[in-house]
C-alpha cells in the first residue's frame, strides 16, 4: 500500500491514527462530526478523503484542525484546509510566529551531524521528505487556545501548555476517552535518533530541553491510559510510567 494510503488504525474510543511518512495525525471522531489533531506533511493532503471515508465521513463533516505546534511536520496540510475547505485552524499563540515561518525554529544543536551519528533515522527522514517535508507553506491565520481551555470542538479536548519543544506546544488531553495527545512533548521514536521509547525529541528539533523535561512533570499529572504522540507508535502504560521512562533518557 503506498504511503499516501496509509490505512487507519483506531488507537482508542473513537480516535483513530492515520500515519504517513513517520508523522501521526489523529482524527477525533464525535457523533458525526471530526476534529483533525495535526496536520501531518502535504502528502496527508492525499490520504485524508481516504480515512475520513474509511470512518464513514466526508470532508465536510471536518470541523477542525487543532495543532499541538507549529513545527513543519505538523502544519503540512493546514493552511490547505483552511484555504480550500474552510477549516478553523487552532493554535497557542506562542507559536503563531513559527506557524508563519515553518522553517525558522529553535532548537539546541545543530541536525547536520544526527545524519551521521544516527544513520538509523535516514529511511524516516528520506520518507519525510519525499512527504513534502521541505514544501511546506506558511500558515498565518489561526484561532488561538489557551492553557486548561476545553475547546468547542468535536471531542472538546482540554488544551494544556507543554512548553520547551516549541514555545507554544500544547497537549491535548479527553479525559472520558483516557487519552492524552502529547505531540511531539513525548514520542515513542525520535524521528533524528531513531530510539524507541517514550522520550524527548532529540536537540536537533526542540527549543529548550530543560524547559521540555519541565512540561514532563505537567504531563504526568493528567491522567490518562493512551498516549498518542507525533513520531512512534502509541503508548498504553499511563502517563506516568511514560514520562518516567521519557526523564530517564538522555536527550541526544
Amino acid at each position: 500500500m503506498a504511503r499516501d494510503r496509509a490505512p487507519v488504525t483506531e488507537v482508542a474510543d473513537g480516535v483513530h491514527r492515520l500515519a504517513t511518512h513517520h508523522v501521526s495525525c489523529y482524527l477525533v471522531v464525535d457523533g458525526d462530526e471530526v476534529t483533525l489533531v495535526d496536520a501531518g506533511l502535504p502528502a496527508t493532503w492525499k490520504a485524508l478523503p481516504a480515512a475520513l471515508a474509511s470512518l464513514g465521513r466526508r470532508f465536510q463533516d471536518l470541523r477542525a484542525v487543532v495543532l499541538t505546534h507549529a513545527h513543519f511536520d505538523h502544519i503540512g496540510i493546514a493552511e490547505r484546509l483552511r484555504r480550500e475547505k474552510g477549516v478553523v485552524v487552532h493554535l497557542h499563540p506562542e507559536d503563531a510566529w513559527l506557524a508563519a515561518h515553518p522553517y525558522r525554529y529553535r532548537h539546541e544543536r545543530a541536525r547536520p551531524p544526527y545524519l551521521v551519528q544516527h544513520p538509523r533515522a535516514l529511511p524516516g527522514l528520506t520518507s519525510m521528505v519525499a512527504g513534502g517535508a521541505l514544501r511546506v507553506p506558511p500558515l498565518h491565520h489561526t484561532r488561538p487556545i489557551a492553557d486548561r481551555e476545553v475547546l468547542e470542538v468535536p471531542g472538546r479536548p482540554v488544551v494544556h501548555h507543554t512548553p520547551g519543544h516549541t514555545d507554544g506546544h500544547c497537549v491535548l488531553h479527553l479525559p472520558e476517552r483516557s487519552v492524552l495527545l502529547t505531540g511531539d512533548a513525548l514520542v515513542t521514536t525520535d524521528p533524528y535518533t531513531a530510539r524507541r521509547g517514550p522520550q524527548l525529541v532529540a536537540r536537533a528539533a526542540t527549543a529548550s530541553v530543560s524547559t521540555a523535561r519541565e512540561s514532563l512533570g505537567r504531563i504526568r499529572a493528567l491522567e490518562a491510559d493512551v498516549l498518542l504522540p507525533g513520531h512512534g507508535d502509541p503508548f498504553t502504560g499511563g502517563t506516568a510510567r511514560a514520562v518516567d521512562e521519557a526523564l530517564a533518557q538522555p536527550v541526544q
